[in-house]
């Protein structure tokens, strides 16, 4: 047959038939004949030239075989080729093995079939990669589940990354004593932290100290501090520069609550000049601070590990007088039984108190000498007698070296009391006019400050706060994220405590 289409004479032999065209293939009845008139024999399967004949039934066309050699080795002599003179492929089962690697959508058939003598080995060497450290990092701690399910290898990245380091801090429970969510996105599923808290009266010092334990120096502007100091002009006027409670966390996984300050009079002073109205169960506005102020002390007492007690003097009893209350009004520990309130208390009667620490801020150079610092703890010890919070044996002033010719057992009843100087530059004028005098010798001198540096006392006390035991909260071991459920839970149950609302229709 020509290119045109036209058969050519001589082409066809005896016993053959002309091969019809694509649109002459018409089904008919058995025995008809359609080719015409003169050609009425019977047709007869022709044979192929490989020896096989046409299969009976209709001709159906075979989509093409996409897992193929390609075409200069399908001559190749193979010792699987059966009687028939069929080809067929080596060994389809290596077919099977490259699938994992370039059997999936739109891989062309030459990648997904190799050579048979190259084959194995390719793929061995695309199988086996090296196992990555993150599947074992990840499976750590993670009992069955982690071996039970595969491990997805970004989200082990992503965990392995170092947390994300704040730069200031964020609201906790804002000046609505409403609490805020934003801390959540800080905290890790991790078990190691501690919670540190502060409280203390107006203008101690709660927020600079806070500040210096948990990043920033001395040497460092104020303005820069992760909690916000007092300014100049809030000072002049007697404001007050936090409130609510603060959140910050170190990259050591250390979380610090700076607080507003208990019983401020610059808070009532905004409540009685702006007229805001009050919530209908306090009825004054002295009975609204007071109750803040111990829903703050209470809400600590339960969340920390440690909390610090902030003076800028020796002493006020009214301080100790509001620990005590706070702690008579500090909701229970939750068992593992406990209901949705959080109002029972463990089956075996355990508490949990926390560890409290008495700052003496601004301390003068007369605070440091040996015979008033044993009275000063004598004097708290006393105060504290009765209280079940744990102000004693696990801070110490005499273990940083501070009083190198003290001995260990020079305090009676040594308390968890530490003193802080004030700072260089509120005392540098002292010091320096103590240093001048009409012998040009002793000029050159520094005066005589009685105690270390501030940097020195600051660097001593913020090793002591962070070797503090660090005590099971709750009756389980919470995460960063655990603690944080935890602490929403004590703090809606502190404000709806009924103790609470029935020592304010006291005061009332």
């Amino acid at each position: 047959m020509s290119e045109s289409g036209h058969s050519q004479p001589g082409m066809y032999g005896q016993g053959r038939r002309r091969r019809r065209r694509r649109g002459d293939r018409d089904v008919g009845a058995p025995g008809q004949n359609l080719s015409g008139p003169s050609r009425d024999r019977e047709y007869q399967p022709r044979e192929r030239r490989d020896g096989s004949e046409d299969p009976p039934g209709p001709l159906i066309q075979k989509t093409p075989i996409i897992l193929a050699k390609p075409p200069g080795e399908r001559a190749k002599p193979s010792q699987n080729t059966p009687v028939s003179g069929a080809p067929v492929l080596e060994k389809p089962i290596m077919l099977m093995k490259a699938r994992d690697d370039g059997g999936k959508p739109g891989t062309p058939p030459e990648a997904a079939a190799q050579p048979s003598g190259t084959g194995p080995s390719k793929i061995e060497r695309e199988g086996q990669r090296p196992t990555q450290p993150v599947y074992q990092i990840q499976n750590r701690g993670m009992g069955a589940s982690a071996s039970s399910s595969a491990v997805d290898p970004m989200v082990g990245q992503s965990k392995l990354l170092p947390p994300e380091k704040m730069k200031h801090s964020i609201k906790l429970v804002d000046d609505q004593m409403n609490w805020c969510d934003s801390a959540m996105e800080y905290l890790r599923d991790q078990t190691d932290m501690l919670v540190v808290g502060v409280i203390g009266l107006q203008g101690s010092g709660k927020s600079t100290i806070m500040s210096l334990l948990s990043a920033n120096t001395p040497e460092e502007d104020q303005r820069g501090y992760v909690f916000r100091a007092q300014t100049q002009e809030i000072k002049e006027r007697g404001g007050n520069q936090s409130t609510g409670i603060d959140f910050f966390i170190t990259q050591e996984r250390v979380i610090f609550l700076d607080t507003q300050p208990m019983l401020s009079p610059s808070i009532l002073d905004h409540l009685i000049n702006n007229d805001r109205k009050l919530p209908p169960e306090y009825n004054l506005p002295h009975t609204y601070v007071e109750m803040q102020s111990l829903q703050i002390a209470a809400f600590l007492f339960t969340v920390c590990h440690v909390v610090i007690v902030v003076q800028d003097w020796f002493t006020d009893l009214n301080l100790y007088r509001f620990l005590q209350t706070a702690e008579m009004l500090k909701p229970s520990t939750p068992s593992a039984s406990h209901d949705s309130t959080g109002s029972s208390g463990n089956d075996d009667g355990a508490e949990y108190y926390p560890h409290i620490v008495f700052l003496q801020n601004k301390a003068r150079r007369d605070d440091f000498c040996p015979r008033n610092l044993n009275n000063m703890h004598m004097v708290v010890d006393k105060l504290m007698a009765h209280s079940h919070l744990k102000y004693k044996g696990t801070l110490s002033m005499l273990d940083c070296n501070i009083f190198p010719g003290l001995g260990q057992d020079y305090l009676d009843t040594e308390v968890n009391m530490f003193l802080l100087p004030m700072q260089e530059n509120d005392g540098e004028d002292n010091l320096t006019k103590a240093g001048t005098g009409a012998y040009p010798l002793f000029s050159l001198l520094p005066g005589y400050k009685g105690h270390p540096a501030f940097s020195t006392m600051v660097s001593k006390l913020r090793s002591q706060i962070l070797a503090m035991p660090r005590c099971q909260l709750s009756h389980t071991i919470l995460t960063e994220k655990n603690w944080f459920h935890y602490a929403a839970r004590i703090w809606d149950g502190v404000k709806k405590s009924s103790a609470l609302s029935e020592y304010s229709r006291l005061l009332c």
